[in-house]
């Protein structure tokens, strides 16, 4: 088990989510977002068009990792969506971190170079034992505990929509199905709302300032900006 280091104390962090708004606030061109959706061309060439994040401290969420290695950290807690990019996961230089419950028993000579974070199953909203994360239900809502323990003072969300976008696309980088594949379950979005208003009480509690950088997103719990305003 990981016990994580204040190595961005006092600073902010930026969290990309899978949210399909970045690509309009972003202005990617839709031919573009259409081959990698198909999954004709790797994320990789949505980095160019992420510039203004290349400076800043960002953890990504799942497929974020793609995108580049300006991608300090890679969080995730789907153990069925790391069993899909464990090879291509290996071979990105950044730091991986998940809370996946498959590692927990691990040693560390097993753990392919990936940081293991309890989950904090007495606590919805943040964690405050720096070796766990609350899990919340999913990975993006487990990544501000991350960001509290790094030290931060200030987390912006980045692709925290919580609904479909333009052409019913629910991620940036498309279903996270096969191409082809029928969808198993329902969207989760209603699921995975329930924990930002325990996530909100949390931060204020704690002193933990946190935007949402999308003010068409269906969580209302913190103060919404437009990304040219914050950037």
């Amino acid at each position: 088990m990981w016990t994580v280091p204040k190595i961005w104390e006092g600073g902010e962090c930026w969290i990309i989510g899978g949210g399909s708004s970045i690509l309009e606030q972003f202005s990617i061109p839709k031919s573009i977002i259409q081959d990698v959706v198909l999954q004709k061309i790797s994320p990789s060439v949505y980095s160019e068009f992420l510039k203004p994040l290349h400076t800043k401290h960002v953890i990504g969420i799942n497929n974020a990792y793609q995108i580049g290695n300006w991608v300090d950290i890679l969080f995730f807690g789907d153990c069925s969506w790391y069993l899909v990019h464990r090879l291509r996961l290996s071979q990105w230089d950044g730091i991986k971190v998940t809370c996946c419950d498959r590692f927990a028993n691990r040693q560390k000579k097993d753990m392919e170079g990936i940081k293991y974070l309890a989950k904090d199953r007495r606590h919805f909203g943040i964690s405050e034992n720096s070796s766990m994360v609350a899990w919340n239900g999913n990975s993006g809502a487990a990544a501000i505990s991350l960001a509290f323990h790094l030290g931060v003072k200030r987390v912006i969300l980045l692709g925290f929509d919580m609904r479909l976008g333009e052409n019913q696309i629910s991620h940036w980088h498309g279903s996270h199905q096969q191409p082809g594949e029928k969808r198993k379950r329902p969207l989760p979005f209603e699921k995975h709302l329930r924990c930002f208003l325990q996530i909100s009480k949390d931060a204020k509690r704690l002193g933990l300032e946190i935007l949402n950088a999308n003010p068409g997103s269906m969580i209302d719990e913190f103060p919404k900006v437009a990304l040219e305003e914050i950037l």
